[in-house]
């Protein structure tokens, strides 16, 4: 795939990867058979396999800072791109996410070649529907906890249209990093949701899906997507 090929990604088989994931530095593979990963930080307090939102992938502004910040905290995170977004970047046109389910089974085979990669305990998480196929995920199997930027409790303007009948089937620890504006579930909304006694929601003050707040907040997105990491860390490190 030239795209990644042009942006420092290499080439490399899953038995190599075992091998070339101590370093503290960025490091970006196009792993054969899943495709690409950027890998940042060291696994002190465990690792993260990171999925992106519908419309942009782990190359984003937002995935970049937030990796950053979560990889500073002594979290090392996988952030990936599935295959419908690897084919939006190699073609520079916009598509559709294929049915959750398909994106499911590819988040599954990567979670399964980074669980055989090494015993440190193994997070699932993700930025918007990222964080639903995490939720969906760790509904299913068995994981260390599932982290959610933005989660998506509903599309925008169809309130009644909830993303959450599988949140009980969660056993382990979810945290979801939500702007109190949140067009997919604003703080308002999620206050008369009935949720799981083991789903905590950090709130990010004014903060819309991209936890951008309004100007007369007196924050900044940047500042946000750094707090949303920050305490994505210390909830990883509590439990």
């Amino acid at each position: 795939m030239s795209y990644y090929a042009d942006l420092g990604f290499e080439a490399i088989t899953p038995e190599a990867l075992r091998e070339r994931t101590a370093s503290p530095a960025v490091q970006r593979f196009l792993v054969e058979g899943v495709g690409p990963v950027s890998v940042s930080g060291i696994p002190e307090l465990g690792r993260i396999l990171l999925a992106h939102g519908a419309g942009a992938g782990h190359l984003s502004e937002f995935m970049r800072q937030f990796a950053a910040m979560l990889a500073s905290e002594r979290l090392q995170v996988w952030a990936i791109d599935f295959p419908y977004m690897q084919q939006m970047s190699e073609e520079a046109k916009r598509r559709p996410p294929p049915p959750v389910k398909k994106t499911l089974e590819h988040f599954a085979a990567w979670y399964d070649l980074l669980a055989s990669c090494s015993g440190s305990p193994l997070w699932v998480g993700g930025k918007s529907m990222g964080g639903r196929v995490a939720s969906l995920f760790a509904s299913q199997h068995r994981c260390a906890g599932v982290i959610a930027a933005g989660y998506p409790f509903h599309p925008p303007k169809k309130p009644d249209s909830l993303r959450t009948d599988h949140f009980p089937d969660i056993a382990t620890p979810m945290l979801i990093l939500q702007g109190e504006r949140d067009p997919f579930g604003s703080r308002e909304e999620v206050a008369d949701y009935a949720l799981p006694d083991s789903l905590h929601i950090h709130w990010l003050t004014d903060g819309d899906h991209d936890f951008k707040p309004r100007r007369s907040s007196g924050v900044n997105q940047q500042v946000l997507i750094d707090e949303a990491a920050i305490v994505a860390a210390s909830f990883v490190r509590a439990q």
